[in-house]
């Protein structure tokens, strides 16, 4: 046994372990962080199989981005637990005919290709690498790459023009009129004259009942 194979069935053991703990847990936020953790163990897999690209994506993109928003979500939000697990067993039916569907479906891919030792052309070293996916995006599908980015960007725009419209129901600022504010706009100072501490004291004692 190798210590490629090794470091395989260490990564998967323990992402395993963070997906069991994912639906297992009883606080969201152990499972989300159980969650980053399988993600991790699936990014060192897709680096064994010198798929650096992929890895990357992976913790940029799902532990980065979505994994940190979900967390900030769910800290935020507050959830009550007991209603949520109120009718958690109802459900029991419909996941195991689910789980069972994928379970033979994975089982019958897995005992038609296990054993089976499969030429792997020359060509397959490469895919997955950053320098073979930049060549493709910039050389072949660049026309689709530009396209996406722009989808990307109007889909930005449209984000920002939806929070900074104008609702009755929201409190709203124009950050232009904020930006172009000037000190005397925002404080004024106000003279008068000083009161002696005899006359404050009198004052007071005439109030006092």
């Amino acid at each position: 046994m190798t210590f490629t194979t090794v470091l395989f069935y260490v990564f998967a053991a323990i992402m395993v372990v963070s997906a069991a703990r994912v639906i297992t847990a009883r606080n969201p936020v152990t499972a989300a962080l159980f969650l980053v953790l399988a993600f991790f163990q699936a990014a060192g897999i897709w680096m064994l199989l010198k798929a650096e690209f992929l890895a990357v994506v992976l913790v940029l993109v799902y532990v980065g981005a979505v994994m940190v928003l979900f967390l900030f979500v769910v800290m935020m939000v507050d959830i009550d637990q007991t209603e949520l697990r109120k009718n958690f067993w109802s459900y029991l039916p419909v996941a195991s005919i689910v789980g069972g569907i994928i379970v033979l479906e994975m089982a019958s891919v897995l005992w038609r290709s296990f054993g089976v030792e499969t030429p792997v052309p020359e060509a397959a070293n490469t895919i997955g690498t950053t320098k073979a996916l930049g060549m493709l995006i910039y050389t072949q599908y660049i026309y689709a790459f530009e396209v996406a980015a722009v989808i990307l960007l109007l889909a930005i725009v449209a984000a920002v023009a939806l929070t900074l419209r104008r609702r009755k129901d929201i409190k709203y600022f124009d950050p232009g009129e904020a930006v172009r504010v000037k000190r005397n706009d925002r404080l004024k100072i106000v003279k008068m004259d000083a009161v002696k501490k005899e006359v404050a004291s009198t004052v007071a004692t005439k109030e006092a009942p």
